[in-house]
């Protein structure tokens, strides 16, 4: 029989516990579900109540950071809790300084890539300079070099409304998540419009046709569409874009010309004479009278095109006048120009501050867009599909 080595005393093996350490900090700390923060980058409190509304929406606090500016205009941010490891999610609304804003983005988004953030996810709802996403004579592509900038500040995603255009999702090196608000808007033409169903839907310009066809289909209403007012038209302006090559005349002195072949290689050219530009008058396609107009659109800036446009529509004998749009940005004299106009309600969604707008302007209408960002929020972290949300949004929407 072998001998028992351990004699008369029965040893219990277990592991033993490590203890938690904490540092000295709170154990109640800004952790989502499973490891993710939410931050935003405004230095401003109206521009974080957008960012207030999608934390209450998750359930987790706000993340604690410092934006603020310099005595020097300079942009300054501090983050003040661990994002190690963890999914930032980063809510950018943009108020009247786009720049400053631009600004808080990126350097926000590079404190966090240097404190090794696992994923730094951009939630701009409005992304700024999207009309600036074609090339004009001399100008440049604005949009796509923000689209470099944001990658190279270290985010690697992007959750945004409406894009101006879609094709602008081209421009980024990484996911983008381009959501509707078409849903929204069109619930509050059924919810709040009395008489709906006497309603028609109207495209400002021919490039809105396609917007305002979606809307129609989906209301099973009828269309009209706008024409002859100024499209954003580039400007004849002797920059010597036009102007036909110089004239060179053969070498030698007269009488003595050199044969074709030996002539300069770009001789003069004659080009036919090219018809001038005219606008021509506004015309409106389709039967407006005695019906409630609504103009669909997605940024909503300059209004005087949209005060044009309803003097039209009244003129052709709409009793009521609406305009949807998502962005409602409504700079310089907006209000005042809305509030003594033939509209009658203007709706836009809540992507980018307009509290001020609608205190000088009872018709500036707000509708509430925060439930569809914070679901994605919440799709993106936890790897969900996101065509939920995309379920009732059309082709050309």
């Amino acid at each position: 029989m072998p001998k028992n080595r351990a004699g008369p005393h029965k040893f219990s093996l277990s592991h033993p516990q490590t203890p938690k350490l904490s540092y000295g900090y709170k154990s109640k700390m800004n952790v989502g579900r499973s490891g993710y923060r939410v931050f935003s980058a405004n230095s401003t409190p109206a521009g974080s109540e957008l960012a207030k509304q999608i934390t209450e929406r998750l359930g987790v606090e706000l993340g604690k950071s410092v934006v603020y500016q310099e005595s020097n205009r300079e942009t300054r941010v501090d983050v003040k809790e661990s994002v190690r490891g963890q999914d930032i999610f980063i809510i950018q609304t943009m108020p009247r300084d786009v720049n400053t804003a631009i600004m808080e983005l990126l350097v926000m988004a590079y404190a966090l890539k240097t404190s090794c953030a696992k994923n730094i996810i951009g939630v701009i709802p409005y992304f700024p300079y999207s009309k600036q996403c074609k090339m004009r004579k001399r100008g440049s592509i604005v949009c796509k070099l923000l689209a470099s900038m944001l990658a190279k500040a270290g985010l690697t995603h992007i959750i945004t409304m409406d894009l101006h255009q879609k094709e602008i999702q081209g421009f980024f090196s990484f996911p983008v998540d381009n959501l509707r608000a078409s849903p929204f808007l069109l619930q509050y033409i059924q919810e709040e419009i009395p008489d709906y169903r006497n309603a028609i839907i109207v495209a400002k310009s021919p490039s809105a046709a396609k917007r305002a066809q979606s809307y129609a289909e989906r209301l099973r209403l009828g269309l009209a569409v706008m024409h002859g007012e100024a499209q954003c038209a580039e400007s004849d302006m002797a920059d010597g874009r036009h102007s036909p090559p110089a004239f060179r005349p053969s070498c030698g002195p007269p009488g003595l010309e050199l044969p074709w072949k030996h002539q300069a290689p770009f001789p003069g050219i004659e080009l036919p004479m090219m018809m001038a530009k005219e606008k021509p008058p506004i015309t409106v396609v389709g039967d407006v009278g005695g019906r409630i107009a609504i103009i669909v659109d997605d940024i909503i800036d300059d209004v005087a095109d949209f005060v044009a446009a309803a003097e039209i529509l009244k003129e052709r004998g709409a009793y009521k006048i609406y305009i949807m749009a998502t962005h409602g940005l409504l700079s310089a004299d907006a209000p005042r120009l809305i509030e003594e106009s033939a509209i009658d309600e203007v709706v836009v969604t809540n992507t980018v501050p307009h509290e001020v707008q609608k205190l000088q302007c009872p018709k500036i209408k707000t509708v509430d867009v925060s439930m569809i960002l914070a679901e994605a929020i919440r799709r993106i972290h936890n790897g969900e599909s996101m065509a939920y949300l995309f379920r009732n949004v059309t082709v050309d929407d």
